[in-house]
């Protein structure tokens, strides 16, 4: 996919669907920037690929600060002198009915899912439109378009996400940057681990493919996105969720 020499930042990298992203990038040949707040777990990723042969970087990084998330954008050129790709990847929850839900609880989930996403992204655009090209890949959610019971805020936080998707994709779609995002269902996590069967066996039967996603079916989509086979494609969701929702 032309990728090899590519450098990558993806946020939220040390595990789960983030890591997935990362290795599918380095397997291509793309340099990657295993960025998180868990530093000890991100240089073990990070470890984990360099040991394949490939190239990869811890740096530890809190997306809700802008300060370091220009910092971490400065250490990848000192680095490795570019950046072409960024994965807004970095994302939590704190769930509870909106009723007791703690204004706290809503602050936190809108500074690491959206307002992250706005500081890296604003991090990366001066570098990519003197390159005249990047890709920048949002990961949204299948809840921020059909809502979840229980989790207001995160499924705001993500609608949100793919608004700003949108908005920025018309704003440097001339100067060679592609802005995408994805919107994944029910993928195979530590988060949906903990599910008990029932609502497991419940999630199952709205989703007709009868299975949660993998986080390697996430990783896939970004890998054609982030590579020259998708530059006609900007401004859109893809959406990854075994057919649970149809649009």
């Amino acid at each position: 996919m032309d990728l090899k020499g590519k450098v990558a930042l993806i946020t939220g990298a040390a595990q789960g669907i983030g890591k997935a992203i990362a290795q599918s990038l380095a397997r291509e040949g793309v340099r990657v920037v295993v960025g998180d707040m868990a530093l000890d777990r991100a240089r073990e990723t990070a470890e984990e690929i360099s040991g394949s042969g490939l190239e990869a970087l811890a740096m530890r990084m809190d997306v809700s600060q802008s300060g370091e998330a220009r910092q971490t954008v400065e250490d990848v050129l000192s680095q490795w002198g570019k950046l072409d790709i960024l994965i807004n990847n970095a994302g939590i929850t704190r769930d509870g009915f909106l009723i007791r839900m703690k204004e706290k609880d809503w602050d936190q989930v809108m500074d690491v899912n959206l307002k992250g996403t706005f500081n890296c992204t604003q991090a990366v655009l001066k570098v990519m439109s003197k390159q005249r090209s990047g890709r920048i890949v949002n990961i949204a959610s299948i809840v921020g378009l059909v809502g979840n019971v229980g989790q207001a805020n995160y499924a705001a936080s993500k609608a949100a996400v793919i608004g700003f998707t949108k908005s920025v994709a018309r704003e440097y779609a001339n100067r060679g940057i592609t802005v995408n995002a994805i919107a994944p269902g029910f993928i195979e996590t530590s988060m949906t681990q903990t599910l008990s069967q029932d609502v497991r066996e419940g999630l199952f039967k709205q989703i007709p493919m009868g299975r949660f996603g993998a986080a390697q079916d996430v990783a896939n989509v970004v890998r054609f996105l982030a590579s020259e086979e998708a530059g006609y494609i900007t401004g859109q969701v893809i959406h990854v969720n075994g057919g649970m929702l149809m649009v």
